[in-house]
């Protein structure tokens, strides 16, 4: 190693030690410090060309950790100590079974993907004002930033029989985007399925193919806070002009309009203006279309007017193509029983999954420890052991039978009894609240109870809570307890 290199490095790490140790009101910062030598020990400047940097890293969990975690504190550290314009490149040792002579590297790019570049679109005729919630406006082009994420590709997202139709459809509209019969696109389902992905990987598609196109994602949160500014300034009009220069709109967790009538009134029109002029929308939930409670129904109609594709929790074969997956990419290998172990260990979703592979990978790369499937056990058994218990309806029906001091028997019986009908009433709302459960599995779950009845419980718990102090008393102490 070239011994001004290694000079420059023992200055960068000082740098970046001295402002963890300074960071004493800043926790996150604090927490990195503990983790910072044993992570930079594992990592060794390897030569430095042009303004190119490359680190020599054991493992791709090392530099996704470094991206992650402490990239604009060495980019700091880099601009003091080299100059300006470096360029950081990654040296990644695949981690391969032991027998073999020499390790195998893999250079790799700091934040090799490239992410979609600024839009620019003139604002349309009908309007000379124009405002972007995004950008502060001043210039005669609007600059759009997609806000979509890079890794978030159709080459990265593993498809399996819970998936396929939703996928098959994506890669379908992101080729002909608001020309196929599947607009909207509504892709539906629980936490950590790959909606988001999913959409993404529209948008960056569509970017690739027709770089001209105006591609937006955002959440339902953001476009409520526009919203809501641009009516307290009565720019409502600006507001809606905005969004309808936009060719691919992708909104996440369209569930959080319930109850927004104001928003759910522009959301109509700017949906309106979109489908009619032939542009693409892409919307996500955890419920299906008629499932959201308090939103519109001519809005609900228009959620049906394309596609509804529910993407269901991964199946075993699913979760194992994700692993081999995820693993190749970070140079592991495992037998093939521990593959088994951890697909069928890890049942949820794609998140949790992911995150079990990720400490499974720390645990070995940190600890230099080999991987078995002792390790793997040892592992998903510390997760698990810290995990909050799942929320489902049986324990919402344990929650609310413990709280009114009743039996589950006499909960899911047919009795009308308001000591039983109001515990009951109550467990159908907390159901729909905190699963993603349709109204006919809660139904089902409730002691046979019709989908109308489950509709109707919702809605005036909902109603209800708002007038009675009691009513609302019980849905504020039993959300409480059964977050706990």
């Amino acid at each position: 190693m070239d011994e001004n290199l290694t000079i420059i490095w023992e200055k960068c790490l000082t740098f970046m030690r001295d402002n963890l140790n300074a960071a004493e009101d800043n926790t996150d910062l604090k927490k990195l410090e503990n983790s910072f030598d044993l992570l930079f020990d594992n990592v060794q400047p390897v030569s430095l060309i042009s303004n190119n940097l490359t680190l020599l890293v054991p493992s791709d969990f090392y530099k996704e950790y470094i991206e992650d975690n402490y990239l604009s504190l060495l980019s700091a550290a880099l601009k003091k100590n080299i100059g300006k314009g470096v360029k950081l490149w990654y040296s990644v040792m695949e981690n391969k079974p032991t027998g073999q002579e020499k390790p195998i590297t893999m250079n790799m790019k700091g934040k090799s993907v490239p992410t979609p570049k600024m839009q620019e679109t003139l604002p349309p005729s009908f309007s000379a004002n124009v405002i972007n919630p995004f950008v502060v406006p001043g210039m005669k082009k609007i600059n759009i930033d997609s806000n979509l994420k890079a890794d978030f590709s159709f080459d990265n997202y593993v498809e399996g029989e819970s998936n396929k139709f939703a996928s098959t459809v994506a890669k379908s509209i992101a080729k002909r985007p608001g020309a196929t019969a599947f607009n909207p696109l509504f892709l539906y389902g629980g936490y950590g399925v790959g909606k988001t992905h999913l959409g993404h990987a529209v948008g960056l598609e569509v970017k690739n193919a027709y770089p001209e196109k105006v591609v937006l994602y955002l959440s339902s949160e953001k476009f409520i806070q526009q919203f809501v500014s641009a009516a307290k300034a009565h720019k409502q009009t600006e507001f809606a002009n905005f969004y309808q220069m936009v060719d691919v709109l992708i909104i996440d967790d369209i569930q959080f309009l319930s109850g927004k009538k104001s928003t759910q009134d522009s959301f109509f029109h700017i949906f309106d203006y979109l489908h009619q002029n032939g542009k693409q929308i892409i919307l996500t939930s955890d419920k299906a279309p008629v499932d959201i409670l308090d939103i519109q129904d001519r809005i609900v109609s228009r959620f049906k007017w394309g596609l509804s594709a529910e993407i269901k929790s991964p199946d075993f074969d699913t979760r194992r193509k994700i692993i081999v997956d995820k693993l190749s990419r970070d140079g592991i290998v495992l037998t093939e029983d521990m593959l088994d172990y951890l697909a069928s260990e890890v049942k949820t979703n794609v998140r949790e999954l992911i995150g079990v592979i990720n400490s499974v990978i720390a645990y070995s790369t940190i600890y230099k420890s080999d991987l078995s499937l002792e390790l793997l056990k040892e592992t998903i058994s510390k997760i698990a052991a810290n995990q909050k218990k799942v929320i489902n309806i049986p324990y919402i029906q344990e929650v609310v039978c413990e709280y009114f001091g009743i039996e589950r028997e006499q909960l899911l019986s047919k009795t009308r009894k308001r000591e039983i009908a109001l515990p009951r009433q109550l467990a159908m709302y907390f159901a729909k609240e905190f699963t993603n459960a349709t109204f006919n599995k809660i139904g089902e779950e409730m002691g046979g109870k019709d989908h109308s009845t489950v509709m109707y419980a919702c809605d005036t718990i909902k109603d209800v809570s708002k007038i009675d102090k009691e009513i609302k008393k019980y849905v504020k102490e039993l959300t409480e307890k059964i977050k706990q």
